[in-house]
């Protein structure tokens, strides 16, 4: 229907965010055998949750104290990285999935936040840890930041499989889009 001049308006179209919390494929069965990738899951998990552990330095480095703007500057990045996270869930919407294995029809997002980075949760989880390093001032820390590094690295180059094998035009999405951080040796390979 139209007023007096102004064009008809499309309703805008609802997103349902439960979609985005349904269809990962997640089962007992497949925490056993990993078929979807469930132990990179696991693991990554595992990994995030051991950040909350209390900071832990050899006696040489106790004696050293920490800066007081690392910390800051450590709190500010992990707030970036939280951020980031909530641009990359909001992205996805219904492609959304835990598992290095894309869901049944999901759309392969390529544009925002996923233009600028093949995988954004993956950039968060990293900016967020290294917040967590440098707030905390911890070998241990440092150490879960860089197993951290390595997981996320193998799970999302087996997703980068997953995606080839459905998504044919992901061959040149990965060819000119940054892996995790750009420039980075091991964060960012764009050939395969």
């Amino acid at each position: 229907m139209e007023k007096k001049g102004l064009p008809l308006k499309e309703p805008e179209q609802q997103v349902d965010w439960r979609e985005s919390f349904q269809g990962w494929g997640l089962s007992w069965i497949g925490l056993l055998n990993n078929q979807k990738g469930e132990w990179w899951l696991l693991a990554q998990v595992v990994l995030i949750c051991a950040h909350i552990l209390p900071s832990w330095s050899p006696e040489l480095l106790d004696a050293w104290s920490w800066p007081a703007w690392l910390h800051v500057s450590g709190l500010m990045l992990f707030v970036v990285g939280l951020g980031l996270a909530l641009q990359g869930f909001l992205a996805l919407g219904p492609s959304l999935s835990p598992l290095p294995d894309p869901k049944p029809n999901a759309a392969l997002i390529t544009s925002g936040v996923y233009g600028r980075c093949r995988h954004p949760l993956y950039r968060a989880v990293v900016i967020c840890s290294v917040g967590v390093v440098l707030a905390k001032g911890s070998l241990l820390h440092l150490a879960l930041f860089l197993l951290l590094v390595a997981l996320l690295n193998g799970k999302a180059r087996r997703e980068e499989k997953r995606l080839c094998a459905v998504h044919p035009d992901y061959l040149i999405y990965r060819s000119n889009t940054p892996a995790i951080l750009p420039r980075i040796p091991g964060l960012d390979w764009r050939k395969g």
